[in-house]
């Protein structure tokens, strides 16, 4: 079996001293997350020095030697220990992971396309991206046809009434209606040509700036 290197898409969970003492690993593929984790290797040596550390507690100090040399022994083995057990764990995630060799990143089998021989990074699935493009395409139409439907309702909108955003009295925001929906104050609403603009007389049927008829 060939090297097979992970870099930055492990977790360390091993635990040097404890009752839970020992080594394992947690892989996680780079382009959906999902992880897998190698199994669970006890480290006697860690485990045994946190068992005299509770019977020396326990019993006085009567084992407080023995526990202070099987720990002394446990931390100068330990790193070596999870360097050998880092590398069994990578053999066990190889059957779990594919390296892609256009981007390297290792991914698990829902992400890599047989097929190609790459990452579905790198080599999309066309059936995917078909139905991707497709359901683009359509909210694309949607919006189109909304906007035109919008610009056909907008021609017959009253746009020449301009009309108070913001109560006078209260300040609080009216949304243009005629009156504050907060303290029911009357709101001013003035008239302008669509035209050119110009404000017009209550009642006016046509601008007294250019004479265009008022809509």
């Amino acid at each position: 079996m060939g090297e097979f290197k992970f870099s930055d898409n492990y977790s360390d969970l091993c635990e040097e001293t404890g009752t839970r003492a020992g080594f394992q690993f947690e892989f996680s593929c780079e382009r959906c997350g999902d992880t897998f984790r190698s199994a669970f290797v006890p480290y006697k040596s860690g485990q045994a020095a946190e068992w005299l550390g509770r019977a020396s507690g326990i019993f006085g100090g009567a084992f407080d030697c023995v526990a202070d040399a099987v720990g002394g022994v446990s931390e100068g083995a330990f790193g070596v220990q999870r360097d050998k057990q880092f590398q069994e764990a990578i053999e066990q995630a190889e059957a779990h992971f594919h390296r892609c060799p256009r981007c390297t990143s290792h991914v698990c089998d829902t992400c890599w396309n047989s097929e190609a021989g790459l990452c579905l990074q790198c080599a999309p699935s066309a059936e995917v991206e078909v139905e991707a493009a497709y359901a683009s395409g359509k909210v694309y139409a949607v919006g189109e046809k909304a906007a035109n439907a919008g610009i056909v309702d907008g021609k017959h909108m009253d746009v020449g009434t301009r009309r108070q955003l913001v109560c006078p009295k209260c300040g609080a925001e009216t949304s243009g209606a005629k009156f504050c929906p907060e303290c029911g104050e009357k709101l001013a609403a003035e008239a302008h040509c669509t035209e050119c603009g110009a404000k017009l007389a209550d009642g006016a049927k046509f601008c007294g700036g250019c004479g265009a008829k008022v809509a």
